[in-house]
């Protein structure tokens, strides 16, 4: 800054120094030019499309229970042992194909619960869980 340097240091110096200001302006008119150009460059991408069409919903597990007595339970619903390899068939042919859960009694013989099994396996099922309880220690 220039300051007056006379014997009256009283005055008020009422003139402005322009210099940073035009430094500070020509400063930022170089950062401007070098960055305009770089913002200017875009990148071409292919978003993906999305459609509002429905997924498919996910089929519904079936649950066969086999109670302490050895009947069969198809999705709460008691069913014969002919009608269980009907049912089955049925539920093997649809796609998606429904996971079958098998859920025993602890009282049951493992027999009919083999039976289930290999009758599911006959009927094609691919997808065979079974449900079990946590016993308390």
């Amino acid at each position: 800054m220039a300051f007056n340097t006379q014997d009256n240091s009283d005055e008020v110096m009422n003139e402005i120094n322009m210099t940073p200001f035009v430094d500070v302006m020509l400063v930022l008119l170089i950062i401007f030019i070098i960055t305009i150009p770089v913002m200017k460059h875009a990148v071409n991408i292919e978003l993906p499309r999305a459609s509002n069409q429905p997924q498919d919903a996910k089929p519904q597990t079936i649950r066969l229970t086999v109670d302490a007595d050895g009947k069969y339970f198809w999705n709460d619903a008691a069913v014969e042992d002919a009608q269980l390899q009907t049912l089955l068939q049925e539920a093997a042919q649809k796609k998606p194909q429904s996971p079958l859960h098998i859920r025993g009694d602890r009282a049951v013989r493992y027999e009919r619960v083999a039976q289930a099994m290999a009758a599911a396996q006959r009927a094609g099922m691919t997808q065979i869980g079974f449900i079990t309880e946590r016993t308390s220690p």
